[in-house]
């Protein structure tokens, strides 16, 4: 059964939605982007229900300043407090609960990595959001991807005969052009994610821009990674059975459902 609610996090309101199931190894969904807790085209409800179904509690809310939560939306990078508080909140609500482990894909998953919450029993992280920032630029232009992406993109743009042809047309602004292609030179020492508070898997289409560049610029060491040869960012279409049945296996790890 799915049930919505609310918790409070530092003065606010978060919303909440909690399928229920009898399990004692529960997932929850952190949100990335802006992404309201029912995912893009309702795909993380839409997920939470096929765990739910596999015998695990989901927990999915919208953090402050998204979707029906009050306060102001900081982004991935404050996230901490409200991560923190839909543990607790989770926990709460799913008494029954001995492990928790979270899933986040994109900046979700970055958050994840970010703040490191020790309630946490393990961490799934989907195509970690691991693009560079550049200081030098003054410009509001987005942040530049690693060279692997860059690659990708304008391969494809470059051998694509409608990309010429807007290019002879003017309609492609050749600043960005050469910008991403001075790119492609720049190789970033590799690094690993670092040192965990707790197992993580990690998960990568890797046909997807993110996924690329998380290749290009992480060594994971020895965290598992699973891949999946697909260009959705969001595991969507038949990607999304892929998706459930990963983290249904890394869900029954140790656990009685």
């Amino acid at each position: 059964m799915r049930h919505q609610l609310s918790f409070p996090c530092e003065g606010a309101a978060l919303a909440a939605t909690l399928d229920e199931a009898p399990g004692t190894t529960g997932l929850l969904i952190v949100s990335g982007g802006n992404e309201i807790r029912s995912g893009a085209h309702r795909g993380m409800a839409m997920l939470a229900a096929r765990i739910a179904a596999g015998g695990h509690p989901v927990f999915r809310f919208d953090r402050r300043g998204i979707g029906d939560s009050e306060g102001d939306n900081g982004g991935y990078e404050s996230s901490a407090p409200d991560i923190a508080a839909a543990i607790a909140a989770f926990r709460s609500t799913a008494p029954q609960l001995t492990r928790i482990i979270a899933f986040g894909n994109c900046d979700a998953a970055s958050a994840l990595l970010l703040h490191q919450p020790r309630a946490l029993d393990a961490l799934i992280l989907a195509n970690p959001w691991t693009y560079e920032s550049d200081d030098s630029d003054e410009t509001d232009e987005p942040a530049l991807p690693p060279a692997a992406a860059i690659r990708a993109r304008y391969l494809s743009r470059l051998t694509d005969p409608k990309s010429l042809l807007r290019l002879l047309k003017g309609e492609i602004d050749v600043r960005k052009l050469v910008r991403g292609l001075s790119a492609l030179g720049r190789k970033p020492p590799a690094t690993a994610p670092g040192s965990l508070p707790c197992p993580a898997t990690i998960l990568l289409a890797t046909g997807d821009r993110t996924a690329q560049a998380f290749i290009e610029n992480c060594d994971p060491g020895a965290v598992p990674v699973e891949r999946l040869a697909s260009a959705s960012h969001s595991f969507a279409g038949d990607d999304a059975e892929w998706l459930a049945r990963t983290i249904l296996k890394a869900l029954g790890r140790g656990s009685t459902a």
